[in-house]
Order: C-alpha cells, then sequence, then structure tokens
C-alpha cells in the first residue's frame, strides 16, 4: 500500500478470509506510514475507525482571499483606474438575504472589489427588474453580478425569465441556460460555474484525493447545486450518480459513494450509517431546528454530522465549510476572474467592428452615387461596437445617434489615445452624408440676443426690416439672419468641455456696451439660463459612420473665418477615451494649416489641455501647381492643361507653399506627415516629386494617397506613417502669452505663421484693441479672420508672399467663445456672394438629383480599427 498527495487518512478495502476489513492509513504527510485496521464480523462493529478529518471552509477561503486580493492589487497596478466591480441585485427585504448580502459586501471590500447594493422595493415588476439587469450587463464597470433569491416582491416575477436576462459573461452564479449548457457540455474554460459546486469541488481537492475514476454521489438535483456538481464532477472525470427524492433505496446509492455531495435542504437526513467507510462528505445544508440548549434553535446541515464523521476520511462542518467557500467563489474567485475576462476582452480601445463592404468602381463615380450603393449598420450596433453603453446613445433614425456626456464620466480613468489633425478630405473614404445632422438650437438662440439664426442659404435674408405688423405701431427697425455656423454660440459649442462651461460661456457673451462703455453680457440680462437649455441637446455629440462602418464623431461647426474653424473639444474628448492608449483620433482643423491648424493649436488645444501627437497636412498636385503660377480656375468651365497634364516645374515652385505650412506645424513641435492624395491626372513624377521635397524640408514622411478611389486600403500607407511618427519626440508649444499686449499677439501670428513684416492696426482696430483691454478681455487668444486663398490678405498672391504689411480694419470679440477676432484686410465675415442664385426645386429634390455639393472628404488615418474621426458639422 502506497501514500500519495496530501490526504492524512485513507480508507483501502482488505479482503480478510472469514470477514471484511479495511486498512486505514494515517498521518500520511511524512514518509512515515501507520494503519488502523477496522474489520467487521456480521454486523457488529468490532473496531472504531479514527473520526473524519475536518475540512474548515473558513480557513481554506481564507487562503484564497489572500492569494486573490493579490491578483486584484496587481490588476490594479496594471491598469491604473480599474476596479473590479460586483453588484447584487435583491428584491425585498427578507432578513435572511440582507444578511447574505452584507457579509458579501463585506468580503468584497476585504479584498479591494467594489460591490454595489441595489435594493428594489417589493412592488417592483418583472420589467422593471429586467430593466435593471439590462444596464448591468451594459455597464462596463460591472464585471459580475447575481440576483438574490428568493425574490421578495408582492408582484408575480419569472425567476427563469430574470436570470436569463444576465449577460453569459457576467452570470457570476452561472445560473443563466446559457451558462448551465456549457458547463453540461463540458466547456469549464468558457463559462461561470455556480459558487456552491465550484467552492465544493476546492473542498474535495483540497483532500489531495484524486477524483478522476473515482465514483461520486450527489443527493440533490437543483439547478443551483446539484445539477451543477454533478456536471463539474463528471467532467473532472468522475463517475457520477445523481439521487434524489424518487431514488429507490436511497441509502444503498449513497453507500457507493467514494465521494459524497449532499445538497437536500432536509436536516440531517444522510445518516452516519449510510456513509462507505472513507468517503469524503460535503455537507452544503444549512437548517435550522429547535433545540433548548442554544437559544430554542441550532444550524445542522443536510448529514447527521455526528454519525457521519466516525465513518467518513473527510467531512465539512455546517456551519464554517461550504458556507465560506461559496462567498468566497462568488465575491473572490468569479469577481476577479471575470475583471480579468474584462481586461482581456475589452481592453481599452480593442474593438470588434463589422466593416462595410466597398463596391468600389472604375471610373470613381459620384460622391452620391457612392454613399447611395452603401449599406449602413445600425448606428446602435457601432455605437456597442466601440464600448458606449445603450444608455449613453440616443438614437435618431438608424444612422445618426447623439453621445451623452456621462460616456465621458465613466470612461475617466481610461487613457487617452494618439491625437491627429488633419487638413485634408476623399470620396470612397468619406462619412456618409445625413440630413439632418442634428437637432441644435443654436439658431434659436441667437434671436434672443443678436442676428437671428437660420441654416437655409437665402441671402436676401442677410439684411432685413422687422416691425411692419400695425400692432408694432410703426416700431421698424433693421435686422438680419446669420446662418448658424457664423454664430458666436456655435463657437462656444466646439469650445465648451461641460454643460456648466457652456453655461458660463454662454452668460459672458457680450451683446452690448453700456453708456459708460461696460459690457453688458447675457448673464446680465437673465438669459443664460433658458440658452443653456435650449442647448441641453447640441451639446451631445452626433455619432455617424464612414462608408466602411468605422466611427464618426460630427459636432459642431464655427466657420474658420471668424471663428476657429475646429470640431467640438468634448467630441474629440469622448473619442480619446474610446479608442484607448493604442488607438487615434483624426480631427480636422478647416481652411488649411495657416488659418485651422494655427487656431487648432493656439485656442482649442489652450482651452481642452490636449496635446497632439502629428499633424497631417493634405497636398495635391493641382494645389500646388495653383501656388507655382498656374492659371486661374473658373468654376464650371474646365480645368486648365496646366493641371491635368505633367508640369513638374509648376510643382516645384508651388512647393514653396506647401514647405512653408510644414516650418508652420513644426513651429509647435509637432511631426509633420504630408498625404499627397493623388488623383487620375497625377503622374507618379509628380507625386514622387512632392513626397521627395517634402521629407528633404522637414516633413516626418511623405505618402501617396488613394483613398479617394480605394476607400481606406489607399490611405494603408498613410494610417502607417502616422503611428510611425506617433511614436516619435514631440514637444508641444503654443505660439504666443496670452498675457502680451492684444497687438503683439496679433503681430506674433502674422510674421511666424504668415511671413508678413508687420501689422497695420487701422483705427477702428486700435480702438477696439484699448477698448477690450480695458474691459479685461485683452488676455483672449486671437482668431485670425482672414481669406485661407493666401498666407497673406490677398487671396490673388499665391505662394509664399513676402514683403507685406498686414492690415487690421476691425477687431471683435467673441468673449463667450473665449477669443478676439480680428478682421484682416477686406474678408467678408459672412461670405456674401454677388449674385442672387434660384434654386428652383426644393433642397431635399436636389438631394435625391445628386446636385447637392459634395461632402468634404476625410482621410481615414486607420492602423487599426480603433480609429474616430472628429468633423466639423458644416464640413459634412
Amino acid at each position: 500500500m502506497r501514500c500519495r498527495g496530501r490526504r492524512r487518512s485513507s480508507v483501502i478495502p482488505w479482503p480478510v478470509p472469514k470477514h471484511v476489513g479495511w486498512a486505514v492509513l494515517l498521518g500520511c504527510r511524512g514518509t512515515g506510514t501507520s494503519i488502523l485496521v477496522v474489520s467487521i464480523v456480521g454486523s457488529g462493529l468490532i473496531k472504531a475507525m479514527a473520526p473524519a478529518e475536518i475540512l474548515n471552509g473558513k480557513e481554506i477561503s481564507a487562503q484564497i482571499r489572500a492569494r486573490l486580493k493579490n491578483q486584484v492589487t496587481q490588476l490594479k497596478e496594471e491598469v491604473p483606474g480599474f476596479i473590479p466591480g460586483l453588484a447584487i441585485l435583491q428584491i425585498g427585504n427578507r432578513d435572511d438575504s440582507n444578511l447574505y448580502i452584507k457579509v458579501k459586501l463585506k468580503a468584497a471590500e476585504e479584498i479591494g472589489i467594489k460591490a454595489t447594493h441595489i435594493k428594489l422595493p417589493r412592488t417592483t415588476t418583472e420589467s422593471e427588474v429586467i430593466k435593471y439587469v439590462t444596464s448591468l450587463n451594459e455597464d462596463s464597470t460591472i464585471h459580475g453580478f447575481l440576483v438574490q433569491l428568493p425574490f421578495d416582491s408582492e408582484n408575480s416575477i419569472n425567476t427563469e425569465e430574470v436570470i436569463n436576462a444576465i449577460a453569459p459573461e457576467k452570470d457570476v452564479d452561472g445560473l443563466t441556460n446559457i451558462s448551465a449548457g456549457k458547463l453540461a457540455r463540458g466547456d469549464l474554460n468558457d463559462c461561470f460555474i455556480p459558487c456552491t459546486p465550484k467552492g465544493c469541488l476546492e473542498l474535495i481537492k483540497e483532500t489531495g484525493v484524486p477524483i478522476a475514476g473515482r465514483h461520486a454521489v450527489v443527493v440533490g438535483r437543483s439547478k443551483i447545486v446539484g445539477a451543477p456538481m454533478h456536471d463539474l464532477l463528471l467532467w473532472n472525470n468522475a463517475t457520477v450518480t445523481t439521487c434524489h427524492s424518487k431514488t429507490a433505496n436511497l441509502n444503498e446509492e449513497v453507500n457507493k459513494g467514494d465521494i459524497l455531495v449532499v445538497a437536500t435542504g432536509q436536516p440531517e437526513m444522510v445518516k452516519g450509517e449510510w456513509i462507505k467507510p472513507g468517503a469524503i462528505v460535503i455537507d452544503c445544508g444549512i437548517n435550522y431546528v429547535p433545540d433548548d440548549k442554544t437559544n430554542g434553535r441550532k444550524v445542522v446541515g443536510d448529514v447527521a454530522y455526528d454519525e457521519a464523521k466516525e465513518r467518513a476520511s473527510f467531512i465539512t462542518p455546517v456551519p464554517g465549510g461550504v458556507g465560506p467557500m461559496t462567498v468566497a467563489m462568488l465575491i473572490f474567485c468569479k469577481s476577479s476572474e471575470n475583471a480579468k475576462r474584462f481586461l482581456e476582452k475589452f481592453k481599452p480601445g480593442k474593438w470588434m467592428i463589422e466593416y462595410n463592404n466597398l463596391n468600389l468602381k472604375t471610373p470613381v463615380p459620384s460622391d452620391i452615387d457612392i454613399s447611395r450603393s452603401c449599406k449602413l449598420k445600425p448606428i446602435g450596433k457601432l455605437a456597442r461596437e466601440i464600448g458606449l453603453l445603450s444608455e449613453e446613445v440616443e438614437l435618431y433614425g438608424e444612422t445618426k445617434a447623439k453621445v451623452l456626456l456621462s460616456a465621458l464620466e465613466r470612461l475617466r480613468h481610461r487613457p487617452d489615445g494618439k491625437y491627429v489633425v488633419v487638413t485634408g478630405y476623399g470620396f470612397y473614404s468619406c462619412c456618409h452624408p445625413n440630413l439632418p445632422i442634428s437637432p441644435d438650437r443654436s439658431y434659436q438662440c441667437n434671436g434672443v440676443i443678436s442676428a437671428h439664426l437660420l441654416d437655409t442659404n437665402d441671402r436676401f435674408l442677410r439684411k432685413i426690416t422687422i416691425g411692419q405688423a400695425p400692432t408694432e405701431k410703426g416700431h421698424t427697425r433693421t435686422a438680419q439672419f446669420d446662418i448658424s455656423v457664423a454664430s458666436e454660440i456655435m463657437a462656444v459649442l466646439a469650445l465648451t468641455t461641460s454643460l456648466e462651461d457652456m453655461r458660463e460661456r454662454l452668460g459672458k457673451m457680450v451683446v452690448a456696451s453700456s453708456k459708460k462703455g461696460e459690457p453688458v453680457s447675457a448673464e446680465d440680462l437673465g438669459v443664460s439660463g433658458a440658452l443653456t437649455v435650449l442647448m441641453k441637446d447640441a451639446i451631445k455629440p452626433n455619432l455617424m459612420q464612414t462608408l466602411e462602418g468605422t466611427p464618426v464623431f460630427v459636432h459642431a461647426g464655427p466657420f474658420a473665418n471668424i471663428a476657429h474653424g475646429n470640431s467640438s473639444i468634448l467630441a474629440d474628448r469622448i473619442a480619446l477615451k474610446l479608442v484607448g492608449p493604442e488607438g487615434f483620433v483624426v480631427t480636422e482643423a478647416g481652411f488649411g494649416a495657416d488659418i485651422g491648424m494655427e487656431k487648432f493649436f493656439n485656442i482649442k488645444c489652450r482651452y481642452s489641455g490636449l496635446r497632439p501627437h502629428v499633424v497631417v497636412l493634405v497636398a495635391t498636385v493641382r494645389a500646388l501647381k495653383m501656388h507655382g503660377g498656374g492659371p486661374t480656375v473658373t468654376a464650371g468651365l474646365p480645368l486648365p492643361k496646366a493641371y491635368i497634364e505633367e508640369n513638374l516645374e509648376l510643382v516645384e515652385k508651388g512647393f514653396s507653399n506647401l514647405k512653408k505650412q510644414i516650418e508652420n506645424a513644426r513651429m509647435f513641435g509637432i511631426p509633420v506627415v504630408v498625404a499627397v492624395n493623388a488623383f487620375k491626372t497625377d503622374t507618379e513624377a509628380e507625386l514622387d516629386l512632392i513626397s521627395r521635397l517634402s521629407r528633404e524640408h522637414g516633413a516626418f514622411d511623405a505618402v501617396k494617397c488613394t483613398h479617394w478611389a480605394e476607400g481606406g486600403k489607399g490611405a494603408l500607407a498613410l494610417a502607417q506613417a502616422v503611428q510611425r511618427a506617433a511614436q516619435a519626440p514631440s514637444s508641444f508649444q503654443l505660439l504666443y502669452d496670452l498675457k502680451l499686449p492684444v497687438e503683439d499677439k496679433i503681430r506674433i501670428i502674422a510674421q511666424k505663421i504668415y511671413g508678413a513684416d508687420d501689422i497695420e492696426l487701422l483705427p477702428e482696430a486700435q480702438h477696439k484693441a484699448e477698448v477690450y483691454t480695458k474691459q479685461g478681455f485683452g488676455n483672449l487668444p486671437i482668431c485670425m479672420a482672414k481669406t485661407h486663398l493666401s498666407l497673406s490678405h490677398n487671396p490673388e498672391q499665391k505662394g509664399v508672399p513676402t514683403g507685406f504689411v498686414l492690415p487690421i480694419r476691425d477687431i471683435r470679440a467673441s468673449v463667450g467663445a473665449g477669443f478676439l477676432y480680428p478682421l484682416v484686410g477686406t474678408i467678408l465675415i459672412h461670405l456674401q456672394e454677388a449674385t442672387l442664385k434660384v434654386w428652383p426645386v426644393s433642397i431635399q429634390a436636389h438631394w435625391e438629383l445628386g446636385s447637392i455639393r459634395k461632402p468634404r472628404e476625410v482621410s481615414p488615418l486607420g492602423v487599426s480599427p480603433e480609429v474616430i474621426f472628429s468633423l466639423n458639422s458644416h464640413h459634412v
């Protein structure tokens, strides 16, 4: 006979002539072995066995707690801000449930798991319970949860319906049909095992007795203990018999078990004489029976303990056996185990995106034909794919949704992704057009404090007379309509960081000056609260998708002449959290690098606190040819031959403008990647020339892109270049100190970004600079209102003009948005046209006919699926 494992006593059948005996091994932890022989003659026990060893659940669970506490600590160190979360959903107020939950909550706190107790009243209905279950399913801070059974409700609640509403990956009790099915199939590594059976298995393993090949008997077939215990033992290679209330000759069946697990809920039902000598006995019962010695009642198990311990080799006490192990398995193993699974499956920014298929055609069709050829997936599906919860998304039809700011709060501890600012656009790589984009209310707000706003392109409304009705008694006055993107409120929306910040910014908007020269704000008029209410939905970023099914935030549309021309800070912040540290957020800076990019850095980044990793400058052969002295392009007429035939001389001359933009970007300390958009008339020599010159003059890299014809595939080289550039050293810095005088800040931008010799403040501009400084607005950043067609104030001067003085004819203030905007040269604030264009049919008809202007195009800088574009809404 040999002694194996940790077993301190073991029983081996030993046939002896004329009677049956057992050899019992004792003290087998060292090298010595002692044997106690127990023999039975007839039915009389002539020598008693040594009592069974007690399987102390408290001691074993304490060891498990210590081990798993270290694991939780390690998880928190690996992922800062991460806390494993467990939720317990209770209905009613049963005393036994309250006690059990209290134990769970205390145990969770000890190990560092955040446990949430959700206690619903007895009046709760089944639909309300399922609603809470659904919310917990989607809450990424909860890594496992359970519903406390039995329910204590005045209403009829289908327990099965509630249990099966739990997401299998969070079913720490292992009670859903899916979990039970996986366990029955033996998929032990892909399911949750109910806590009590798992605790029982740990206790059995603690004995050191191999389970494989043993005959196990399970008494009880409940879904919580008996049935899963059977499966668990079976897939640990035991031969298993399950007994129940209808089992004949129960005592004989029990006597066959080398391993006996009892879970019947009947006090001391299994008698000692039923137990096979030397068996391992696991008693799952907790029963209260009358007892005069202990305040009228005592706790007993389902096994007659005093009798059983004389025949078993190992036995669990009640209490102190299975109970502590059940809590340990639930709190410690299940919650931390699922937290690790969660981190592995849902690493920050790890998305499982189902892409839309592109039906690429040659030649490339119109943008409207392309968009119609693509079938979009439901926007709710995309929201789930990128890690948004259902309560964080408000659907507007099948293709648009608003994202609540609560998502930003939930993800606040997640590291940001890489931040890329880009100035270019594409064809098969574009945001799918959706009308309308957003239920924004900025046009209503501005009617309260200044010009009326309207998104209909009717220029007759730019100046109107109102008050002509008889009821106005002759109080006529002139007024005007602006388009909403020209509103200061649009700029406020783009630069706000929270609802509270938006209210403060709206309140700061200056609408007039008093006779004493003091500013009068929206807060002074008592309307800032009303303005905020009107904008409470507009502040939520709009989620849309590219034609290939990747996410796009389209939010805010401030013009880049009188405002900063960038998408919203909030959209960028949410996107950076969603993509995680390995992902990329591509945000737009409109109106070219000298305007949009400069304002992105000096205004948007100043207010957001975000620091970009890469600048992508988009260049085309045709644009450089124009800057090199190419002929004038007239809308509606064919392009001159210079733009559709190879001309390396024009390209090289025009490169001077791109060289200056590369220098401007590097001035802020950020690596630059040049994306050369290749079109069908461009030659390889022209494209290679641009790429070579760009690298020679400071670009980190320059690559040819064909995404306008090939979608994301055509920008793969660009994506890889951006990924490399994001790892390069950078030292982001702003261009000027806000404490400088207004005139000095304007001069710095003009000289360093535009290349001007100096600036000239005309009388009105000089007066405004003095007024704003006196009113306390002199420390605001500068937002230059300048033509985007030239580095100078003259749109006809291409390339890199030199020797010019930049005239500043006026300075205006957007105090709420947070900047002063000087008017440069003859810039028209509202981009008015000289002629009236009559639209013979409705906008919808034009849209259906495909005659609306093409959506601005987006370079798909995707290294992995974790890329979000953040766009200015008036460019889509």
